[in-house]
């Protein structure tokens, strides 16, 4: 439970998209580290038709049981005006203060799965605005806005969402164009704020056990043959295992050495020295052993890989490499 001296005791941060999934996990941890903590989303109160389930009331209640502060902000991260009366409200309520910014929110998941093993152009013609538009011009805006509130303060967190989808093919086309935005956008953001002792990262959870996933488990659209996508997400990571990185993030007095670059959930937990809320500790998706158990094609060569072995990050980098 947070106390009154709690890690992030004195912060104050956003995180866009709280209402369920990663974003509520990130914002439950923040609360509990002590930050006061403004979570955004569409949803203010959860009604019956919801199957996924999940509002600002209910975060914000989980994270006043914890000890927390929460302020939560009824906000369409499609609407430029109400981004804007989102960081004026936090600007005028804590005299220019913000100390860690999350862009999480995402409007796309429902859309990416029922539309999975479809060929791009035979989407609908705005899936596009639907995986982008909130899911990568909107972490644009957000990160302008707290930049010209941590800038003249002279430090700041900003933290893209981002994915192995930026890497190489995931979902679908839009996907995995926005989340390699994503990590472009935190690395060129990240050269001009450096000089302003601002730091921006782009992370990248590993499979997470959403509200939404759980969902979509028993669905067809996990049937693969190279991968087994099912298995990775019923093994994967709790929601509030990417909160825990970021509170570690936030209150890391280094936190420049890590400016620019791409951080993976499991990997932070290794060197900050911190397990999943169920004790676990989360595998990295450059293990060698986990990435060949995964596919039913290479398991039995998994089986006699040693856990100690990973794969180089240079190496893992030319996967995306399109020379």
């Amino acid at each position: 439970m947070a106390a009154a001296g709690g890690k992030l005791a004195g912060k104050v941060c956003i995180v866009t998209g709280a209402t369920r999934g990663i974003g509520k996990g990130i914002a439950l941890q923040l609360g509990e580290a002590g930050a006061t903590v403004y979570i955004t989303g569409r949803t203010l109160v959860a009604t019956k038709n919801d199957v996924v389930g999940g509002s600002l009331t209910d975060t914000a209640r989980q994270i006043e049981e914890r000890g927390g502060k929460c302020i939560p902000v009824q906000c369409d991260h499609t609407k430029d005006e109400e981004i804007q009366q989102l960081f004026d409200k936090v600007k005028r309520e804590q005299d220019g203060q913000l100390d860690v910014l999350v862009n999480n929110a995402y409007n796309a998941v429902k859309a990416i799965f029922n539309n999975m093993k479809v060929p791009f152009w035979e989407h609908p013609m705005d899936m596009w605005d639907t995986v982008n538009n909130v899911g990568l011009r909107n972490h644009y805006l957000c990160t302008t806005h707290a930049a010209r509130m941590m800038v003249p303060r002279k430090k700041g967190l900003i933290v893209n969402i981002s994915s192995f989808g930026g890497l190489s093919y995931l979902f679908n086309v839009p996907y995995g164009v926005g989340k390699e935005a994503c990590d472009r956008m935190a690395a060129d953001c990240a050269k001009e704020l450096k000089k302003h002792n601002v730091a921006m990262i782009s992370l990248w959870p590993g499979a997470v056990r959403t509200e939404h996933i759980n969902s979509f488990l028993d669905q067809e659209v996990f049937d693969n043959k190279s991968f087994d996508t099912k298995k990775a997400f019923e093994d994967g990571e709790s929601t509030e295992y990417s909160g825990k990185a970021v509170v570690c993030l936030a209150s890391d007095s280094n936190i420049m050495k890590k400016t620019g670059k791409i951080h993976i959930t499991a990997e932070l937990g290794y060197e900050y020295g911190f397990k999943d809320i169920d004790g676990r500790e989360n595998i990295s998706m450059r293990n060698m052993r986990q990435g060949l158990l995964i596919s039913p094609k290479t398991r039995w060569i998994g089986r006699l890989t040693p856990g100690f072995l990973y794969i180089p990050k240079w190496i893992f980098a030319l996967i995306g490499n399109k020379f």
